[in-house]
Parts: structure tokens; sequence; C-alpha cells
């Protein structure tokens, strides 16, 4: 007897089934993970935004000789062409005078600082107050003092900088900056200002202007003045004036100049100071820049506690004897006696001269006037451009009214400024028509403004400016549309499940060919039974 052994149909049919679900399963999920790793690659990739990386902050303390003036700015990140597009956000007046007036108590200083400073930290988010650079730049009224007592102007600065070292700002030091410097950040701030270094395109890029020329800068302070103006090609080039100025990929050939003594006050000083040596009383002086009944009585400390005028002094010279100035209101005698107050005659009849014998190429464009000369020319009653005729025609008309006249005639009245406005507007003309040569026709070429759009015209902005070179830009940020753990896990998730698929192909295909080759065993041996 024996059993014949045979494989029966429907025995077979269901192994192939059992086999052949699973490899549809595992090739389903196996696409679909390969489909899943493909796509999130390709969408992390090509669908990503660049972002700028946010603003930083930067504040500037201008010092000045009659004040303080708190300036906050901000710019983008990640810069312009090594230059931050900068602009002004906040502007805080200090109390009290400038910093120079605190020699004999250089303590109180932080003091008038305080109001400004806690209103500036609620101008920087303060997450940035760290990191944002906080600077004082000391001006003319601080370069006096230290020639003057320069243990003085040194105690200044120590309680300057041991204030701002314990606020949360990145303190980065109180310095007097030199009267150049002052004069090339007052043309920068300008210039940036009007839009000649950078303006956007079409495509809202910032862009250099095809074609356009730079403006002048004519700066008045407390104790100084400085012009500055791109000179033309025909320049001596050996002279300390001469300067070159890098911004926004540009170099530019720049001439400038600070007179030391010709500021505001300081010139008025000179003023008053000749008025008492040509004078035959020595306490008793007519001041024909004054308006008509006015007086006042100063010290001769007022007059001559300064460098600028120590060396008019009289022999008999007593800081606390009193003098007396009347006005009468003179703008012939005015005009004439404001003209002493500077040196022409040392330039010779030279072109290229201003005086005091100092060296001016020919001026040349347009010219914006600020500060001091925007409010001179605001006094009377005169702003943007006019010609020399109007302003002589309103000088005239304001020198001569009666004291009692200016509080109508002044939209702010204030009598430390109302007094002087008459000397200033003869001043005015001297400096810019005897000394920078400007005429009856480049005259209307003189712009008196005091700011330009929302931002003050000083020269806080242009060393703000020059600085943003020294602050390195921030990467651009990068914004996936998958989070970074999202994308990674699901990565992870879809290859680990292809590896597993491709395994148990793997093993189903080494599965069947061992079945395969054991049936082939079987079949044979049942053949040769």
């Amino acid at each position: 007897m024996f059993t014949v052994l045979t494989r029966q149909p429907c025995e077979q049919a269901g192994l192939k089934a059992l086999y052949r679900t699973p490899t549809i399963i595992a090739l389903v999920v196996l696409l679909v993970s390969i489909v899943v790793l493909v796509s999130i690659t390709v969408i992390q990739i090509h669908k990503q935004e660049v972002l700028p990386p946010g603003l930083k902050y930067g504040i500037v303390l201008d010092a000045g000789s009659s004040r303080t003036t708190v300036y906050v700015y901000q710019w983008p990140a990640e810069k312009e062409n090594n230059t931050g597009v900068v602009s002004q956000t906040f502007k805080c007046s200090v109390k009290g005078s400038g910093i120079s007036s605190y020699g004999n108590n250089p303590q109180d200083v932080p003091k008038a600082f305080e109001d400004c400073m806690q209103k500036v930290k609620g101008q920087v988010p303060f997450h940035l107050h760290g990191s944002t650079p906080i600077h004082l730049g000391a001006t003319a009224g601080m370069r006096l003092l230290r020639l003057q007592n320069e243990t003085a102007a040194n105690e200044v600065l120590e309680s300057i900088q041991s204030y701002f070292k314990s606020q949360p700002f990145d303190f980065r030091g109180a310095q007097i900056i030199s009267g150049q410097e002052e004069g090339v950040y007052g043309w920068i701030t300008a210039n940036y200002l009007m839009g000649n270094f950078l303006e956007k395109n079409l495509w809202h890029m910032w862009v250099h202007p095809h074609g356009v020329e730079t403006t002048g800068a004519l700066d008045l302070g407390g104790a100084s003045t400085q012009i500055s103006f791109v000179a033309g090609e025909k320049v001596d080039l050996n002279t300390s004036d001469i300067m070159q100025v890098s911004l926004y990929g540009y170099v530019y050939t720049l001439y400038t100049h600070s007179f030391q003594c010709y500021g505001q006050n300081e010139a008025e000083k000179k003023f008053l100071a000749m008025l008492l040596q040509n004078s035959p009383t020595k306490n008793h002086l007519t001041n024909p820049c004054y308006p008509r009944h006015y007086s006042i009585n100063f010290t001769m400390g007022r007059v001559f506690d300064s460098l600028c005028t120590v060396d008019q002094r009289p022999e008999s010279y007593n800081p606390s004897d009193i003098i007396t100035f009347e006005g009468t209101g003179d703008p012939s005698l005015c005009k004439e006696k404001v003209a002493s107050i500077f040196d022409f005659k040392a330039c010779h009849d030279q072109e290229t001269c201003s005086f005091d014998g100092v060296y001016q190429p020919k001026i040349k464009g347009p010219f914006v006037a600020f500060a001091g000369f925007y409010y001179t020319a605001s006094a009377l009653n005169l702003s943007g451009s006019f010609s020399l005729d109007t302003f002589n025609s309103s000088t005239w008309n304001f020198c001569s009214q009666n004291w009692s006249q200016l509080p109508l005639l002044l939209p702010k009245f204030d009598e430390v400024y109302a007094r002087s406005y008459c000397f200033s507007a003869n001043y005015i003309y001297h400096l810019f028509v005897n000394g920078y040569k400007f005429t009856e026709e480049t005259w209307p070429q003189i712009h008196f403004e005091k700011e330009v759009g929302n931002s003050s015209i000083a020269w806080s902005l242009g060393y703000m400016l020059s600085l943003t070179n020294q602050i390195p830009a921030e990467s651009p940020l990068i914004r996936l549309p998958i989070e970074p753990p999202v994308f990674v896990g699901t990565l992870a998730f879809f290859t680990a499940a292809a590896l597993l698929c491709l395994a148990f192909l793997a093993y189903l295909c080494s599965a069947s060919r061992k079945k395969r080759h054991s049936e082939h065993a079987f079949d044979h041996a049942v053949d040769s039974d």
C-alpha cells in the first residue's frame, strides 16, 4: 500500500493570497512614505521665507555749549552697503544749560539727565536695552572748558561716565568731538535727510540717486560755527580742512572748518567786549544791536570769563564789576560794529580765504543753514530760501523795533534770545557775505531749515550713521514653512516606515524564493517516486 502526496489547488491559492496582501500593503506604505519625504523636503527648501533681522537702536547725546539734547535712532539690523539706514524716533531736551557749565560742580550733571533717560527707556524695547549703544558727544563748550581747565573738563566727563555705566544701555563713552568732526557729521546729516545718499526705487530697494549733487552744511552753535561742502577739483589737498568721507559705498572729498569762538554766544561776548574796549566809560555803555528802551546789567566776568574774550580784558579787570548795556536799536551802526569781530583783512583779498586767514575753496551748490542760523531767520519771520535783499530788509525792520514790540513779533518770546536776534542777524550777514563769499546770486541757494521730515538737522544723526559702519550687521532670519522639530520628526517617521517596508518586502521576497525552492524539491521527489 502506498500514499500519493499532492498539493491541493485550494491550498496553493490560499498561500498566494496570504503573501499577496502584505506585499500590496508594504508597497503602498513605501510609496506613500517616499512621496511624503520628497514633498516635505521640497516644501522646506523652496518655500522658506527670508525675514529681515529686525531693528537696532542707538542713542546719542548732543552735549552742546548751551544745552544737551538726547536723540534715539533706529535702523534695520541687516544695514545697507555697510551703513545703517537710520531714522530719528525720539528727541528730548535736557533741562538746564550745557554740561560745560558744571565745571565747578560736576557731581550735579547726572541729575539733569534723569528725566530724559527715563523717557528713553520707554522708547527702546526692553529686551534690546543691553545691546543698544549710547554715546555722548560734547562740542565747543567742552572744547573751551578743556582748554581753560582740563581737570574740570575731565571731572565732568567722569561724572557722566559713572552715571551712564549704571544705566541698562551699552555705554560707549563720553567724548569731546573735534570741530572738524562736528562739521562732517552735520554735513552727513543734512545730505542723508535730503535723500542725497540713498533713495527707494520702484522695487522699494535702497539705491544711490543718479546725478544728485550734495548739499553744503552751515551749522551755528553757541561756541562755534561750522561750514562743510564737497570741494571742487581745484582744491589744496595739503590742508587739514580737506578730508575724504566714505558713505554707502561712495567717497566724497569734503571741505570742512570749525570756527572756535564764533558760535552765537561766544561771538556776542566778543562783540560786547569790543564795545567795552571802545567806550570812554567802563560801567555804562550803549549797544546799537539791543532794542531801544532795553537795558541789562552784566558782571565783567559774564563777558570776560571765556577764552574767547580773555585777550580783550581791560587792564583794571574785576570779574564782579557791573556793566550796564543800554540798547539804542540802530540797525546801521549795529551792522557796522558787528563786522569788527571778524578779521577780514587777514585774507588780503584772496578768493580762497574766508576770514582770520582761514583757507576756503570757492563755495558751490546748495547749502542748508540749521541750528542757530534757522532760529535767527525764524525770528525775522523767514524760513526756507529767500533773497539777500529780503534778509537785509527783515533785519533792518527787526533791529528798528522797541523792546516792548518784540513780544508781539516773536511767536515764542524769551528775553535772552530776543535781545540778541538783531546782533545774530548782522553776524550772519557778515559771516556769509564777507566771510564765506555768498553773493546776491548765490544767497538764494541757502535754505534755512530746522528739520527734514521728523528728523532734526543736527550733527548727532551723522554721528550715528558713521558709527553704524562699525556695528556688525546681523544675518537675515529664515522662516521655514514647517517648524524644525515637526520637520525632523516627520522625516524620521516616514524614513523609518520606508525602511521597514523595504525590509519587509525583502523578507517576503526571500521567503517566497525559499518556498518555491522547497516546492520544487518536493515535486521532484514525488515524480521520482
